[in-house]
C-alpha cells in the first residue's frame, strides 16, 4: 500500500477535523524509503502550497479542504482545480515551468509567441507577440485552442497548456483552432515551428509627418507600441520616449496598447511613473479589504512631455490596464479604442522547494479607485475596428508599418492634432 493510500483510508476512517493534519503527517513520517523519494517529496510542497494559500491568497481558504481535494485528487493541480476553481491564474509551476517563467520575465524564451488565458471554458489567446511564429501563422487574439498535437486542452491547466506549447526550437507543435467570427465558428489546425522569443517590450517606434497618408497632420507624432511589460520595458520606453520627443521634436505621443496581455506589475508601475509625477498610481487590495497605495516617485517622471493619447481593445489585459487606467484617471492621457479585457488580479510567485506556486494575492484598483476585474476599461473614445477590417487594411512600409486605414490611430492622431494646435494657441495668447 502506498502512503497516499493509506491517507485516504485515514482520511475516510477520521473525517474532517483537526485530527487530518495530525494524520498526514503521521503517515509521511512512517513512509518507505522509497515511498519518501516520490510521494513524501510531492506532500511536502503540496503542505507548503496549503500553508502558502492560507496566508497569502486574496480570499479566505479552508486548510481542511485543500488537503481533502490532495487527498481525494491525490494530486497538486487537483487540488487547485477542485477547490479553486473559478481561478485559473493560481497554479503550481514545476521546476521547468519556475525557469520558463522566470525567462519569460527577463524577456528571452523558446516557443510560438502567444499569450493565453482562460475565457468562459477555453483555452484563449488573448495575444500573439509581434514578429514570433504564432504571429507570424496568422493566430489572432480570441482564437480557442481546442487541442495541442491532438490532446484537448479542456482538462489542461494554463501551465500545462504552456508546457505542451514550449519546446525545442525548430520543433514543430500542432494547434487545433476554433475561431469565432459573423458566421459562426471557424475549425482548423495549424503547424508551427517554435522558435527563439526575444521579446522587445517596446517593439514598434515610428515618427509619423504630414504626408499623403495623413493628410490631416500638421506636426510630427511619434507612434510608440509596447507589446508586453518585462523588467526592461520602462528602460526600452524612457529611451524610445527620448530619441522621438526629445531629440526628434515629436509634437505629440501616441502609445498603442492594444493587443498588449500585461507582464510583470512592477513595469507596469515603472511605465505610468514616466508619465505621472506624483500622487497614485495603483490601488492594491488583498485579504480582508488591505490596501496599498503605490505612489509616483517625482524624479522618475519625464518632464515637458507633450499631449499623449493611448491605444487600447479588448485585448489589452492586466499591465496594460494598469498603465491605461493611471493615464486615464490622472487625466494625463486620452484613452482611444474599445474597452479593454477586465483582467484585475495580481498574481505573486512563491519559490518552492520543488517549483513555485502562482498565487492571486491582490485586487487592483486603477489610480482613481476602479475595480476593473471582469469589465474593463472603457476608453474615451470608443472607435471600434473589428478583426476583419484589421486584416483587409492597408499597411504601409513607408509609415512603419502602420495602416492609414486604422480608425483608431485615426482618431488618437485627430486629438493630438488639436491638443498640439490649443497648446501652440495658449502659448501665442
Amino acid at each position: 500500500m502506498t502512503a497516499l493510500q493509506r491517507i485516504r483510508r485515514t482520511w475516510l476512517r477520521l473525517g474532517f477535523g483537526a485530527t487530518l493534519l495530525f494524520c498526514v503527517a503521521a503517515v509521511a513520517m512512517h513512509m518507505t524509503a522509497a515511498e519518501e523519494s516520490a510521494d513524501l517529496a510531492k506532500l511536502r510542497t503540496a503542505l507548503e502550497i496549503v500553508a502558502i494559500l492560507k496566508t497569502e491568497y486574496f480570499q479566505p481558504v479552508d486548510t481542511l479542504d485543500l488537503v481533502g481535494a490532495y487527498i481525494r485528487t491525490g494530486d497538486i493541480d487537483g487540488m487547485l482545480k477542485e477547490t479553486l476553481p473559478d481561478d485559473p491564474y493560481t497554479h503550481y509551476l514545476n521546476a521547468d515551468a519556475y525557469e520558463r517563467t522566470r525567462t519569460n520575465i527577463e524577456g528571452s524564451f523558446a516557443g510560438i509567441g502567444i499569450v493565453v488565458g482562460i475565457q468562459g471554458d477555453y483555452l484563449t489567446i488573448v495575444s500573439p507577440i509581434d514578429d514570433t511564429p504564432g504571429h507570424r501563422a496568422g493566430l489572432r487574439g480570441g482564437d480557442r485552442i481546442i487541442a495541442v498535437d491532438g490532446r484537448s486542452t479542456h482538462a489542461l491547466t494554463l501551465n500545462e497548456a504552456v508546457s505542451m506549447m514550449r519546446g525545442p526550437e525548430g520543433t514543430i507543435v500542432r494547434l487545433t483552432i476554433e475561431r469565432p467570427g459573423a458566421e459562426g465558428v471557424e475549425r482548423f489546425e495549424v503547424e508551427i515551428v517554435r522558435d527563439v522569443i526575444e521579446v522587445n517590450s517596446v517593439s514598434k517606434v515610428v515618427i509619423l509627418e504630414p504626408s499623403e497618408h495623413f493628410p490631416y497632420l500638421e506636426h510630427r507624432i511619434a507612434y510608440i507600441r509596447i507589446s508586453n511589460f518585462t523588467a526592461r520595458t520602462a528602460e526600452e520606453l524612457l529611451s524610445a520616449v527620448r530619441q522621438a520627443v526629445y531629440e526628434e521634436g515629436a509634437a505629440g505621443l501616441v502609445l498603442d496598447l492594444r493587443d498588449n496581455p500585461g507582464g510583470v506589475l512592477q513595469a507596469a508601475l515603472q511605465v505610468a511613473n514616466l508619465f505621472i509625477s506624483d500622487g497614485p498610481l495603483l490601488h492594491v487590495v488583498g485579504r480582508n479589504g488591505a490596501e496599498v497605495t503605490y505612489e509616483a516617485h517625482p524624479r522618475s517622471a519625464l518632464r515637458n512631455l507633450p499631449p499623449v493619447v493611448a491605444l487600447v481593445n479588448q485585448y489589452s489585459a492586466s499591465a496594460s490596464e494598469i498603465v491605461s487606467g493611471a493615464l486615464q484617471d490622472r487625466g494625463v492621457a486620452v484613452l482611444v479604442g474599445e474597452t479593454t479585457f477586465g483582467k484585475g488580479l495580481v498574481q505573486t510567485i512563491y519559490p518552492l522547494r520543488e517549483g513555485a506556486l502562482s498565487v492571486t494575492t491582490n485586487v487592483y484598483q486603477t489610480a482613481g479607485g476602479r475595480y476593473i476585474h471582469e469589465e474593463g476599461i472603457v476608453p474615451d473614445f470608443e472607435v471600434p475596428w473589428t478583426l476583419e477590417e484589421r486584416e483587409s487594411a492597408v499597411y504601409l512600409d513607408e509609415v512603419g508599418g502602420l495602416s492609414p486605414d486604422d480608425p483608431q490611430l485615426r482618431k488618437a492622431l485627430e486629438i493630438l492634432q488639436s491638443r498640439v494646435d490649443e497648446t501652440e494657441l495658449a502659448l501665442a495668447g
